[in-house]
């Protein structure tokens, strides 16, 4: 009977998994979810009836065909077997339906700034636009707008279909960390579950299918960034780590690491020099186009300072346990965000300094874990999506260990939550303390405690690692 199912499942995968595929084909820009809006009223955004006309649809439902292909082809070349690629097809296909379902939300975000942003290339040129100031985004994505401008799919589709590209580069970049962690080993599922869970992650999917935003493109690096220098191959993991924050700020999250691998002697200093030369390449088009270095080089400083009057924009941070009403002084309780993201950062740099050779990949990915959790969650400013990364980073880390389950579903449900609080413009749990009350109090204890599993971990990986001598040039 086992052997019967063995046989019988990877086929049935296989076709139910090409049904939703050509379903998501099918169905892309055609599928009308207004009826919806009955349950989603006062929310920030609409699903919106159908866009553009035919050719929008199929052009659309081919390139989400073309993106499903594109999935099995890396896991292809990354050698799955025929058996594992057609189970694998059941959730590629449902990923690429879930995305043509959401194709027609229009957020606040897109109508508010993409949207005018797209029009403004449209009727200024398209890349010669990029010369002139449009936009908080940095050169690379601005690229792709101008690019967009060309075109007549509407905007709401191509905005949403390239962050689709993303997540299925995001899934191979964690099916890779995965093997990097555990090593290759014959007939492993470990990295095929990471593949199969990233694309269908429920934040990867809300962030660009639904919202249309785009943090699986820095995401997608910083994973990929990771699996190689985990690899030993540290100057493409450098490269794509400075072309991670040409496209997002969000990146200095996990920036530390490398500084703690240089301390550690598993990167060396000439290495990380290729980071600046990296990064000069991703503005050189808009320098060559007549966009003032300046403009470009300020664009994050900007955006730190966008949202400056208010501690958290719905991010599941420490800033969630101050009582709304509350007077506080916010530049003060700034600083001391800032200060502490930054103890915690020197404290992990001095541990690698501290362990040095002896980290292995167990001691560094917990490391990445601490950081990619814990500095968002101090530091003041955040919006909801910026624990992105912590919720793919963690997901990768249960995929290759089991006992890391916790963090995963900790920052996976803090995440998804205060997505929600966005998304229907109300508080998912209203705790009252006497005249006050915490607004997402149990989202940002959910954080907390991912943050402090993480550290748990760490702490006995280091233990584990004390005393032991590793060779070769890169975490063993």
């Amino acid at each position: 009977m086992d052997r019967g199912w063995r046989r019988i499942i990877p086929p049935l995968c296989g076709v139910l998994g090409l049904i939703c595929l050509l379903g998501a084909g099918a169905a892309a820009g055609r599928i009308d979810l207004t009826w919806l809006e009955a349950f989603n009223e006062g929310g920030s955004g609409v699903f919106g009836p159908p866009l553009g006309g035919v050719w929008d649809w199929r052009l659309s439902g081919a390139v989400l065909v073309l993106l499903g292909a594109l999935a099995l082809a890396l896991l292809h070349r990354e050698g799955t077997g025929r058996d594992a690629l057609l189970i694998l097809a059941l959730p590629v296909g449902a990923a690429m339906l879930l995305r043509a379902c959401c194709l027609n939300y229009v957020s606040h975000d897109f109508t508010t700034f993409l949207a005018k942003w797209l029009e403004f290339f449209r009727q200024n040129g398209g890349f010669a636009a990029i010369a002139r100031s449009v936009g908080d985004y940095n050169a690379p994505y601005l690229y792709f707008l101008a690019a967009v401008s060309y075109f007549k799919l509407p905007d709401l589709y191509a905005v949403k279909l390239f962050s689709a590209l993303f997540d299925v580069l995001l899934a191979w970049g964690g099916f890779r960390l995965v093997r990097a962690l555990r090593g290759r080993r014959e007939g492993d599922r470990a990295p095929l579950a990471a593949f199969a869970l990233l694309l269908i992650l429920p934040t990867v999917v809300l962030n660009g299918s639904l919202w249309g935003q785009c943090d699986a493109i820095y995401a997608a690096l910083c994973v990929h960034a990771l699996a190689l220098v985990l690899e030993g191959k540290n100057i493409p993991s450098v490269v794509l780590l400075a072309a991670a924050f040409s496209f997002k700020l969000q990146t200095v999250f996990l920036m530390p690491l490398w500084g703690a691998l240089w301390l550690a002697k598993k990167v060396r200093f000439r290495e990380l020099m290729v980071f600046p030369l990296a990064y000069l390449v991703t503005i050189l088009p808009a320098l060559r186009l007549g966009k003032p270095l300046g403009e470009i080089l300020s664009v994050y400083f900007q955006q730190a300072g966008e949202y400056s009057d208010r501690l958290s924009l719905n991010a599941p941070s420490v800033y969630q346990f101050l009582p709304s009403g509350l007077e506080v002084d916010k530049a003060l309780a700034a600083r001391v965000g800032i200060l502490a993201a930054f103890a915690l950062v020197l404290v992990l740099l001095l541990l690698a300094l501290w362990l040095g050779r002896r980290m292995d990949r167990g001691a560094v990915m917990a490391m990445a874990a601490v950081l990619v959790i814990g500095v968002p969650f101090l530091l003041p400013h955040m919006h909801d999506r910026y624990f992105f990364l912590a919720d793919a980073l963690c997901l990768c880390w249960a995929c290759a260990d089991p006992r890391k389950v916790p963090a995963a579903v900790l920052a996976e449900g803090a995440s998804l939550a205060s997505y929600m609080v966005y998304i229907r413009l109300k508080y998912n749990c209203v705790i009252p303390l006497g005249r006050y009350y915490l607004v997402m109090g149990l989202e940002a204890l959910a954080m907390l405690a991912a943050l402090g599993f993480s550290i748990a971990v760490l702490a006995g990986e280091f233990k584990r690692c004390k005393g032991k001598q590793l060779e070769g040039g890169g975490p063993a």
